[in-house]
């Protein structure tokens, strides 16, 4: 998530000072990525030295507000219909991890797979209980702002993620399966991309357990 645009779109309705930011992207957003004032007010700096946003003036408390400026309204219009680009993965640790995994001596990647798993499995399972609870109305995430509707949309989101995990771990397993067939074979090392094939049967059950 861009915070930088998130700012933007939240300075889009109404002029507001750093705090107030902060509680509404986190309130949006369900906490999901949480925010500190510094890196708010570090974000604010750089996007009025940029001439998206501009001061207009401090409150009884020394609070200084912030508005989008023309520019900053163009930036938001251009945000809201412009696709996410994807072509710049983003870093995932699990990934780094396994990929390591089967490329270093000793390691027990079948063991490490596992315990991945386990972990996301569990972490399905608080996310669907707060799925259920949102959905039932008894986690309000903020009043007003169809927030409730927002936090359900990031939980929902989460949960297809956790299955898809579940997912690529099942393929993982099952590619390092077919690669120790190949080497009781006489096959040679494990290759640097692994066949891709589909995921076990287990797994996905379970995933999708976890997430109904």
């Amino acid at each position: 998530m861009s915070v930088k645009r998130g700012l933007l779109a939240l300075l889009a309705q109404r002029p507001m000072y750093g705090a107030q930011l902060r509680a509404e992207f986190e309130a949006r957003t369900g906490g999901s990525w949480p925010l500190n004032v510094g890196q708010v007010y570090t974000t604010l700096a750089r996007l009025e030295r940029d001439g998206l946003v501009e001061a207009v003036g401090e409150d009884a408390e020394g609070r200084i507000s912030y508005r989008l400026t023309r520019s900053g309204e163009a930036e938001v219009a251009r945000w809201w219909t412009s696709p996410v680009d994807r072509q710049a993965t983003p870093r995932d640790e699990l990934v780094i991890k396994l990929a390591l995994a089967v490329t270093v001596e000793g390691v027990d990647v079948h063991r490490v797979v596992q315990a991945q798993r386990t972990a996301t499995l569990r972490h399905l399972q608080d996310l669907t209980r707060l799925k259920h609870r949102a959905a039932a109305g008894h986690e309000p995430a903020a009043s007003g702002h169809d927030a409730d509707l927002a936090w359900l949309l990031v939980l929902e989101n989460l949960v297809y993620a956790g299955e898809a995990e579940v997912r690529w771990l099942d393929h993982v397993e099952a590619s390092l399966a077919r690669e120790a067939g190949r080497s009781r074979a006489g096959g040679g090392a494990i290759p640097a991309t692994p066949a891709h094939g589909p995921a076990t049967e287990a797994g996905s059950t379970a995933a999708k357990g976890a997430a109904r």
